[in-house]
């Protein structure tokens, strides 16, 4: 793949955004002598819309990472995994992607409710290589593309304010292993989460998941949770 090509990077001609880096941030370049570099780094490489590279490179994706922010500054970060491609390209400023049965936190899908501020961050671990993603969320359960995600809750909408690649140097090399087999199949199954099996978690279930605890062998301890996690059999 060619990295360095305005094929590439389109924008590299371009003037610097006026509004891409904060104030903190530009002391910081000032600090280590690094300005006219970010500046550069920055005409080369950040665009508000995506190009066929950033396109063809998330349309690979079977997990990405999710930051998002609550209305209280505080940031989280979540592992997304799905099937190859489980990131929608929808058009040139928009990316979609399913939001499945978790833990009942809705940690994310909270944030984006009150900010709708989120991060994406695309990595081949083999290659490497990755791209990041800005965007402003939203999050809907009835959303058409539900039906390309069987067995989600609804379907997050992301509009791509910032999209470059990024150094990949630091990225350790690893070999992907097999897919989890947690994400849901054609008709939306998965296996029942073992964790839900925790016998101190029964009456935080809904009438629903208990049944479904049962009828996956019934109940567990955390001791015999921690040696199914130790398995991956989480």
């Amino acid at each position: 793949m060619t990295v360095w090509s305005d094929r590439s990077f389109p924008n590299r001609k371009r003037a610097p955004l006026v509004t891409f880096y904060t104030d903190a941030q530009r002391q910081l370049q000032e600090q280590f002598d690094s300005r006219p570099l970010a500046d550069t780094i920055e005409a080369a490489i950040v665009a508000d819309e995506l190009n066929d590279v950033h396109k063809g490179f998330i349309s690979t994706r079977d997990f990405f990472m999710l930051s998002t922010v609550n209305a209280d500054g505080e940031p989280t970060v979540s592992y997304k995994g799905g099937d190859v491609g489980t990131v929608t390209v929808v058009d040139d400023r928009t990316l979609a992607f399913p939001a499945y049965d978790g833990n009942g936190m809705f940690l994310s899908l909270g944030n984006i409710a009150d900010t709708a501020k989120i991060a994406m961050l695309f990595i081949d671990f083999e290659t490497p290589h990755r791209v990041r993603v800005q965007a402003t969320a939203s999050f809907s359960d009835n959303d058409e593309l539900m039906a390309s995600y069987p067995g989600s809750i609804g379907v997050v909408r992301a509009h791509v304010d910032k999209v470059f690649l990024n150094c990949a140097r630091y990225i350790h090399k690893h070999t992907r292993v097999e897919q989890s087999p947690y994400v849901p199949d054609s008709d939306g199954e998965q296996p029942f989460p073992s964790w839900k099996r925790i016998d101190g978690l029964q009456d935080a279930l809904s009438p629903e998941d208990r049944e479904r605890a049962e009828a996956s062998g019934g109940t567990i301890t955390e001791d015999e949770y921690g040696a199914k996690l130790m398995l991956g059999e989480s």
